[in-house]
């Protein structure tokens, strides 16, 4: 990154200088974080337009691929996963049954996010505010499954996979813009699924003039979603019992996924409480039509690698996964990727806390909280740790309506001074008035 119209904030911060913790340097630019000029994303440059919201900051992340990094938690986590599929699924020549992709580029199209999933085009998940978007065509995935149906396509019966995923999110410890997600596709011909099954050769996969019931789809038999769910279950029911130890409690929660039906949340009960792991279901059959495999009939999951990194190995703060701090990383490095960790927690440094409030644009329709957190992180980048809406205000007689946010600032290798937090809290506050039309009340 060189040009200053790929950074419009470039902190360089001098780390314990004589034991001092000094910023030396803070760069200004007056143009907007959101980036003027897409410039080369992983080799190849797309046009802006009017959807245009990346920052330089999220591109900065694309292509670091923590979880394909040795010994990164989350490559520990997604080579345990996948350790664990190689050696209970195997394919009838002695081969791993399912295959593993963790290396697909994080730009995908819009059709590939959306429409191949059967997200219909008014579906709020599609909101310029909750994605990242190149241009009107072209996007930053928002998870892995936007790769499902080209996989199906080429012709795979069962894959895992991997990958970086991005969503414009609120902050604090568990929430990050750019996280990563593991998924698993298993697909059936009616010879597979009903093989060991008295009287198989009688049962079929699909019905004619079949309705949708909460159960299944239309075009589904009974007797095999029946199946399918089972196996989906058993499956993910091993899995996690490999994670978290064989004497873990497990329950299972209908919801809804536009991409398969039945769909289902899974839930284990870790210290005293219940925790949501992932999500799956029985793939739609549209899904499977449209990529060639209407033969066929298959269950979905995926699940947040972080998440379950930061449980397993106690992570407090979802930052420090992109820190190369060394103490954090050594931790990490151990010989079986089945070895219990648990994280030694580097110094607490502590918070600083900033009040920001202003007067939202009149008409402020298209404003959104995610617009103030994205320019928050464009600023104040991972400096940033929380930050909350403490009031929400309508004046009684004008009608103008005012926010107050608090923000946390604190590093996670060192201890900020007031100083260097006062010159990027009023960077914020300069840009939000620039950026997104508010006027300032401090």
């Amino acid at each position: 990154w060189e040009s200053n119209d790929i950074f419009p904030f470039v902190m360089l911060f001098d780390h314990f200088v004589e034991k001092k913790s000094l910023i030396s340097r803070v760069q200004f630019q007056k143009s907007s974080f959101i980036l003027k000029s897409l410039g080369s994303v992983l080799g190849r440059s797309y046009p802006r337009d009017d959807l245009t919201n990346v920052t330089a900051r999220i591109l900065s992340r694309v292509g670091r691929n923590l979880h394909n990094q040795p010994h990164h938690p989350l490559w520990l986590i997604k080579e345990r996963i996948k350790a664990h599929f190689y050696s209970a699924y195997i394919g009838r020549w002695g081969n791993p049954l399912f295959s593993v992709h963790d290396n697909l580029s994080p730009v995908v199209t819009v059709q590939q996010n959306f429409d191949s999933l059967l997200i219909p085009p008014d579906h709020p998940s599609r909101k310029q505010g909750d994605n990242y978007y190149l241009n009107r065509t072209t996007m930053l995935r928002a998870h892995t499954s936007a790769h499902q149906s080209e996989l199906v396509r080429s012709g795979l019966d069962a894959f895992l996979l991997a990958g970086d995923v991005y969503r414009r999110d609120e902050i604090d410890a568990s929430h990050y813009p750019v996280f990563h997600q593991m998924e698993g596709v298993r697909l059936f011909s009616n010879h597979e699924l009903f093989s060991s099954v008295r009287r198989g050769e009688e049962l079929s996969l699909f019905e004619s003039g079949g309705r949708r019931t909460p159960e299944k789809q239309e075009t589904h038999s009974l007797e095999a979603v029946k199946l399918v769910e089972f196996n989906l279950k058993q499956t993910l029911s091993r899995l996690v019992a490999q994670l978290f130890g064989e004497d873990l409690e497990v329950r299972w929660v209908d919801c809804y996924f536009p991409f398969t039906h039945p769909s289902f949340e899974m839930e284990v009960r870790f210290q005293g409480d219940w925790m949501e792991v992932l999500g799956c279901g029985v793939m739609e059959q549209e899904l499977l039509n449209s990529a060639g495999a209407e033969n066929k009939l298959g269950w979905a999951f995926g699940l947040g690698l972080e998440r379950l990194a930061m449980v397993l190995y106690d992570i407090p703060d979802i930052r420090l996964f992109w820190s190369q701090d060394e103490r954090f990383l050594k931790q990490f490095r151990v010989s079986d990727i089945h070895q219990n960790i648990c994280f030694q927690p580097l110094s607490k440094y502590p918070p600083l806390l900033n009040d920001i409030s202003f007067w939202l644009p009149d008409g402020a329709d298209g404003f959104t909280e995610n617009d103030f957190y994205e320019l928050v992180r464009s600023v104040g980048g991972d400096l940033v740790e929380k930050v909350t809406l403490v009031d929400d205000f309508t004046h009684p007689k004008t009608g103008r309506r005012s926010q107050c946010y608090r923000i946390v600032y604190r590093h996670m290798e060192r201890t900020l001074t007031q100083q260097e937090v006062r010159l990027v809290h009023e960077q914020i506050e300069r840009s939000a008035e620039s950026e997104l039309g508010v006027q300032g009340r401090y």
